[in-house]
C-alpha cells in the first residue's frame, strides 16, 4: 500500500464538462496519479490536464485553484490524495 498524502480539496464540481476545481496545499503536475475521496466520493486516476485561469498548465504550486478534468463525478469537500 502506498502512502498518500492530502494535496488539496474540490471546491467546484462541473457535472456537464467533468471538471473538478480544486485549491491545492501542495503542488501537482500532470501524469501524477491521484485520489479523489469523500464521503460517497472514492475514485483513482492520473492527470491528464489541468487549467489554471482556464489556460493549459503542466503543473501547479500550493495555494493555486485549478481545473482538473475527472474520470467520475467530484463533489465539493472531496479530498485530493497523490499518492507517494
Amino acid at each position: 500500500m502506498m502512502a498518500e498524502s492530502k494535496i488539496g480539496e474540490v471546491t467546484h464540481y462541473f457535472d456537464k464538462i467533468g471538471v473538478a476545481i480544486v485549491k491545492l496545499s501542495a503542488p501537482l503536475k500532470v501524469g501524477e496519479s491521484i485520489k479523489v475521496k469523500g464521503a460517497t466520493t472514492d475514485f483513482e486516476q492520473v492527470v491528464e490536464s489541468m487549467q489554471v485561469d482556464h489556460k493549459e498548465v503542466e503543473s501547479a504550486k500550493s495555494g493555486d485553484e485549478l481545473g482538473v478534468k475527472v474520470s467520475e463525478k467530484a463533489r465539493e469537500g472531496d479530498e485530493v490524495l497523490k499518492a507517494e
